[in-house]
């Protein structure tokens, strides 16, 4: 992570998902000192403000021909934020993307991977994002970014960016899962992502985890994405997030974990997301987002 310049780009997106508030996650990490901090590091910060997201009425929620809630709308928002990104990268800017929730990532990844013939991916999320309309329960597309950006999905989700997939399956790892439907266990079979359940952080220590994790994608990759979902943390240490999962990843491991990946120099882009700060205590969860960049970017304790 040798790029200095680091522009912010905050997305207010709430559409993807049912419960209101997380489209106050930008203002919310950015009231808890992001700027500030990384400036600390001596990191030159450009703040792009945010995206803006239309706001349907309620006859919107579900387009003819899909159960898709708000799919139009979702896919306008990523089409305006996958410009933002892809113009960031030509100025030789490392975008750091606020969400909103996490249907934001189609938007980020098809903005960022066609600058990379071979685009890594870390998940840091307690669900896979795999579901596609067929799988899934609820038709709330913050549940199938990952599938959309390989290509799986409804065409107006796969096609933003005007390329389709942005990423290949052997160049995921997702890390911190321990909620995934069925139809995502059959896909991740399927295609072949790499997962560390929380069972494999438990038993191999969130070190082994992202030595293996940097290892893997080190070599065959040319640049690595990470999406950070705040809910891969244990709702103890991130209470405010729209889907919360009991027993996640700890804050301290969330800690060494982007430590290893400063120290790696493997990240080339970013997006912190579902921080909604209705659910949150005292915008505890958006502290620790700005605290996890901070360990991201460089931050040491000495």
């Amino acid at each position: 992570m040798n790029q200095k310049k680091i522009s912010i780009i905050g997305v207010p997106m709430d559409l993807g998902q049912m419960r209101r508030g997380v489209d106050m996650g930008p203002s919310a990490i950015r009231y808890a000192g992001v700027v500030e901090r990384l400036e600390r590091l001596n990191l030159n910060i450009h703040d792009l403000g945010d995206i803006e997201i239309g706001r349907p009425g309620k006859t919107e929620e579900k387009s003819e021909g899909s159960n898709l809630r708000y799919l139009k709308a979702v896919a306008e928002g990523n089409k305006k934020l996958a410009e933002v990104v892809d113009h960031t990268i030509e100025g030789g800017s490392f975008p750091l993307v606020l969400g909103g929730d996490h249907s934001i990532a189609i938007g980020t990844l098809a903005g960022v991977a066609k600058h990379y013939d071979n685009l890594g991916v870390i998940w840091y999320d307690a669900h896979g994002d795999l579901n596609t309309v067929e799988t899934s329960p609820s038709g709330n597309i913050h549940g199938m970014p990952l599938a959309v950006s390989l290509g799986i999905g409804h065409e107006d989700l796969t096609s933003i960016g005007g390329y389709t997939p942005k990423i290949k399956p052997e160049n995921i790892v997702i890390i911190g899962a321990r909620s995934l439907d069925d139809g995502e266990k059959e896909l991740i079979r399927e295609v072949g992502i790499k997962v560390y359940t929380m069972h494999e952080i438990d038993r191999l220590g969130m070190t082994k985890v992202m030595d293996e994790a940097i290892t893997y994608l080190k070599d065959k990759t040319d640049g690595v994405h990470l999406s950070l979902d705040l809910d891969g943390l244990d709702p103890l240490d991130a209470p405010g997030v729209g889907t919360p999962v009991n027993g996640g990843i700890s804050y301290r491991e969330s800690h060494l974990a982007m430590e290893m990946l400063e120290e790696s120099k493997i990240i080339t882009s970013a997006e912190f997301v579902e921080v909604n700060p209705i659910l949150d205590d005292k915008n505890k969860t958006a502290t620790v987002a700005v605290a996890l960049m901070g360990s991201l970017f460089g931050e040491k304790l000495l």
